[in-house]
């Protein structure tokens, strides 16, 4: 049984872009947000292959270290 995977924030940013819907099927390394930080976009990627079931943040939402982006189930 495959588990959900929470993407998490690696740091404080703003978020750029919202790239992925929940609901949408996603490949590993596939950009699911943009975040942006001191001028530089910085992807967020799937790390498994699934589908999004939860999309945590919205553009224009800071996020803080450690904050849920986004949960894929596998």
């Amino acid at each position: 049984m495959a588990m959900a995977e929470e993407v998490r924030a690696e740091m404080v940013a703003n978020v750029w872009k919202v790239v992925a819907s929940t609901g949408d099927a996603v490949a590993e390394g596939d950009t699911l947000v943009i975040l942006e930080s001191m001028k530089m976009e910085i992807p967020v990627l799937a790390e498994s292959d699934g589908t999004v079931s939860q999309l945590a943040v919205n553009e224009g939402d800071v996020v803080q270290e450690g904050d849920l982006i986004a949960v894929i189930d596998g």
